[in-house]
C-alpha cells in the first residue's frame, strides 16, 4: 500500500488532508515540524512527501536540502503559502518534485499526488538483495538460496523495512512508524512477534543468520556476525 509523509503544522488542514488521503486509500504518516519530518523519512519507507515549506523547528527548504544531500529520493511535493516565484524556485533547486501554492482544491493535490507516484515508481528500487536473500518488492515475494519464502502482508512490510535499511540498526519506533499507521506504536508487542516470524522463516535453514536483534537499541538485517 502506498505510504505518504505528510510535513503541515497548520492542524485544521493537516487533519483534513489525512482524511482525505486515507479516504483514496493511502497510508498517511504525520510530521508537524521538520525535525519530525527528517526523522520520519529517515525510515526510507515513504512513497511520497508533501512538504509545507513553512513549519517549525527545520525549514521545508531544508528538510529538502537535507533528504537530497543524503540521496534520498523520495518525490517530494511542496506547499507553498503562495505563488511567490522566488520561494517556487529555491524549493525546486533544492530538490522538490512539484509545487502547489495555497489554498488549493484537494482534487489538484490528487492530480498531483498520482502524477508524483507514477515517476516514483520508476525509481524506487522493485528487488532488493542481501546476501542470498532477495525480495521482489513489486511482485511480492521473497528468496533465500533459491528457495520462495512464505510471508503474511504484515512480515513481508517489516522485511521491506529492514532491506532498505540494512546494515543499520533499526528502532523499534522507526520501524512501526515505517510499517504501520500512527494508532499501532512502539509499545505494541505485535513487532516482537513478527520479527521472531521472520527469523524462523529466514533463519532457521539457512546460514549465516540474517536478522539480529540489538538489545535496548532495535532490530539489524546483516550478513555479518550479529
Amino acid at each position: 500500500m502506498t505510504r505518504i509523509l505528510l510535513v503541515e503544522d497548520e492542524e485544521r488542514l493537516a487533519r483534513s488532508l489525512g482524511v482525505g488521503l486515507r479516504d483514496e486509500d493511502y497510508l498517511v504518516d504525520l510530521a508537524r515540524d521538520g525535525e519530525e519530518a527528517l526523522w520520519f523519512a529517515g525510515s526510507g519507507n515513504h512513497d511520497l512527501m508533501i512538504l509545507d515549506l513553512r513549519i517549525p523547528k527545520v525549514d521545508g527548504w531544508e528538510v529538502c536540502r537535507r533528504l537530497r544531500a543524503n540521496g534520498s529520493p523520495v518525490p517530494i511535493l511542496m506547499l507553498t503559502a503562495c505563488d511567490a516565484k522566488e520561494e517556487i524556485v529555491a524549493g525546486l533547486d533544492l530538490g522538490a518534485d512539484d509545487y502547489l501554492p495555497k489554498p488549493f482544491e484537494f482534487s489538484e493535490l490528487l492530480a498531483r499526488v498520482r502524477a508524483l507516484l507514477r515517476r516514483g515508481t520508476m525509481i524506487r528500487s522493485a528487488r532488493l538483495q542481501l546476501a542470498d536473500l532477495e525480495m521482489d518488492v513489486k511482485a511480492r515475494r521473497v528468496w533465500r538460496a533459491g528457495r520462495e519464502i512464505a510471508l503474511s502482508s504484515m512480515e513481508f512490510r517489516v522485511l521491506e523495512h529492514l532491506l532498505r535499511n540494512a546494515g543499520t540498526v533499526q528502532s523499534r519506533a522507526r520501524i512501526a512508524a515505517a510499517v504501520w499507521d500512527d494508532e499501532l506504536g512502539p509499545d505494541s508487542n505485535v513487532l516482537e512477534v513478527l520479527v521472531s516470524h521472520l527469523r524462523r522463516k529466514l533463519d532457521r535453514d539457512f546460514q549465516p543468520p540474517l536478522l539480529h536483534t540489538r538489545r535496548g537499541e532495535g532490530y539489524l538485517l546483516s550478513d555479518e556476525a550479529g
